[in-house]
């Protein structure tokens, strides 16, 4: 655009044709400026495409979302828990007498505007229930929420459409399990005969462990929003830290059925995991996967040597969860002792 206005500039004048020169040598300084940006752009685009990149960049989107806390997303505390009956109890009361609330269009719920929903339950001194949970394929007209009392429906219908956002795709605005599925799709087609790249898949298996060393820290979601006054208002499905790491290991072991480097990597990752976490329960959830993942080896390797050193990676599992356990005051339960 710049040399064809300069091309404008150019024609008869007083004494002879007018030349430009200072403005044609800038358009000199663009074309090297942008030759560089070419040669950059170039090299940028031939690196980025390569799986190793493209995993770390799905892992490094899955890490910052970690690393905000989300507004819309309630995390629990030691300082306030949940009362799991009193919520049991809503969502029964909810179940039998509530409203339904169906869903306006199909498509992947994306985000719910979950301040929005609270303000419009307060209002109308309602509760809200959510059976679905970002990442969720809805059904066109299928039960989206309840509501309870039936009364309220149609005040918080308005609402509802407006704090929800479906679309064709998922995302990881308020969906971390999306980050998580994309990696093991990735390991998973990895190993399929077809492809049979057993380094893409370690690679995603690498990132999926430092991914869940930073969950173990985080990742506590609440199943209830409490307005001003301390009154439950939306009781909502929340993926939960088990979901999380049987998401992130399941479908790989099943996939690497016979293969020690797969199988060792992961119970190498599972040990890194288990010492960042210092939650009973989260170490039992990994020492499950772990237990699996030395089932399918003893099923499934047959050479000896190999299957001897997938049994040191899960002794060491085993090692760091009995630490656990006795910290915690529980025993190692025998069904985990497969050597």
């Amino acid at each position: 655009m710049y040399c064809v206005l300069v091309l404008l500039a150019i024609g008869p004048a007083e004494h002879g044709v007018f030349v430009p020169h200072f403005s044609v040598n800038i358009v000199f300084l663009l074309v090297l400026i942008d030759l560089a940006v070419l040669i950059y752009f170039l090299h940028h685009i031939a690196i980025q495409i390569q799986l190793p990149f493209v995993i770390a960049s799905i892992a490094r989107d899955l890490t910052r979302y970690l690393g905000v806390r989300k507004p819309d997303i309630r995390m629990s505390t030691a300082d306030q828990p949940d009362d799991t009956e009193e919520i049991a109890a809503l969502v029964d009361t909810i179940k039998s007498s509530g409203a339904m609330l169906r869903t306006p269009k199909g498509g992947y719920l994306q985000a719910i505007r979950y301040d929005m929903l609270i303000r419009a339950a307060s209002a109308a001194d309602a509760v809200v229930y959510m059976p679905y949970r970002p990442g969720n394929f809805l059904v066109e007209d299928s039960e989206l929420a309840a509501v309870w009392p039936p009364e309220a429906a149609d005040r918080i219908t308005r609402r509802l459409i407006r704090a929800q956002i479906t679309g064709p795709v998922r995302n990881l605005a308020q969906d971390p399990a999306f980050g998580i599925d994309q990696l093991v799709e990735i390991a998973i087609r990895a190993l399929s005969p077809a492809v049979n790249d057993t380094y893409t898949a370690l690679t995603c298996v690498d990132w999926l462990g430092n991914t869940l060393c930073k969950l173990a820290r985080v990742w506590t979601p609440a199943p209830a929003y409490y307005d001003r006054t301390g009154a439950i208002r939306v009781i909502c499905e929340q993926v939960t830290y088990e979901n999380l790491v049987q998401r992130s290991f399941d479908k790989i072991r099943q996939a690497s059925s016979g293969m020690p480097a797969l199988l060792m990597r992961q119970l190498e990752a599972i040990k890194a995991i288990m010492e960042q976490t210092t939650d009973p329960d989260q170490a039992r959830v990994l020492m499950d996967e772990a237990t699996m993942i030395q089932r399918a080896n003893l099923e499934s390797v047959p050479e000896a040597f190999d299957r001897i050193a997938v049994e040191r990676r899960f002794s060491a599992v085993a090692s760091v969860y009995a630490r656990l356990s006795d910290s915690a005051g529980d025993h190692v339960h025998p069904e985990y002792d497969l050597t």
